[in-house]
């Protein structure tokens, strides 16, 4: 207590200085228009600034939930336009039959489960991703996973809380795709080093294409249903044996920047791949 007494009476005229000074502040600003002006102007801008950056801040740290919130937007509106084309498909009608989407029932052929990726690989030959998602949440072996850009991988493995994706990255990958707006399909495979590339192989000689249009599953397989989006024709040539064509793919999904994916589960599945196996066993 003496200290801060001996303090308070050595610094005293700083005191009564820095007491005077805001005194005569407070008169001049209160009694004087253009300064009370000047100073609401300046603490209003202060303010801004500083409410800018206090709401910046608070944005950085809500950015996951907003993804959360986006990627559960997402996967409604692709369950709904799904849902439209099939209805358009079966009724052949023109989608101004359609006043509102929120009139469709909600798609029933199949579902999706959203995952976040906790390990990923990109330079090996064979590369896999880790889900947090497994058996627990409803996921199972030979379900196709996809994210925000196109197609990633399926299913190899699963334990109750993890799976293990193939991506399109690995050798022991092979898709049915073909042609947006054409029937021709072929399969793309992945021949290592740039993972932004992959191949579409077994394309006939007859079918018509050219750079830059767009590939997309075939729905010639259990996983993946038609016109889900695998890439771009980067660049044409023939296959070795002169019989096919050979196309170099760009591919959409950029696996060195995967987050978020959704594992798709459709209606049918382990049934149409039991059937499927069955001239493969007898």
């Amino acid at each position: 207590m003496r200290n801060l007494l001996n303090f308070l009476v050595k610094y005293n005229y700083w005191f009564l200085f820095i007491l005077l000074e805001a005194t005569s502040f407070v008169l001049l600003f209160r009694f004087n228009r253009y300064q009370q002006s000047v100073f609401f102007t300046s603490a209003n801008a202060a303010a801004g600034k500083l409410y800018e950056a206090q709401s910046g801040i608070t944005s950085y740290f809500h950015l996951k939930e907003v993804n959360e919130d986006l990627l559960n937007r997402n996967m409604l509106l692709e369950q709904r336009i799904a849902t439209l084309e099939e209805e358009l498909a079966d009724l052949h009608a023109d989608s101004v039959h359609y006043p509102s989407l929120d009139s469709i029932p909600p798609q029933s052929a199949y579902t999706w489960h959203k995952a976040h990726v906790i390990k990923n690989s990109l330079n090996r030959l064979d590369n896999y991703l880790t889900l947090d998602r497994g058996e627990a949440d409803g996921i199972r072996t030979e379900m196709g996973v996809v994210d925000a850009n196109g197609v990633v991988g399926i299913v190899y493995k699963t334990t109750p809380h993890y799976s293990l994706v193939i991506s399109l990255l690995n050798s022991k990958s092979s898709l049915s795709c073909k042609i947006q707006g054409s029937d021709y399909f072929g399969y793309l495979k992945w021949e290592g080093g740039d993972s932004q590339y992959a191949y579409l192989r077994d394309l006939p000689r007859h079918a018509e294409f050219n750079v830059g249009d767009t590939v997309v599953t075939s729905g010639y397989s259990a996983v993946f249903p038609p016109g889900l989006l695998v890439g771009y024709i980067d660049e044409m040539s023939d296959s070795h044996d002169g019989l096919s064509y050979l196309l170099r793919i760009r591919l959409a999904t950029d696996f060195g920047r995967i987050n978020d994916v959704r594992i798709l589960s459709v209606e049918g599945q382990a049934e149409r791949e039991q059937l499927e196996e069955q001239p493969n066993n007898e």
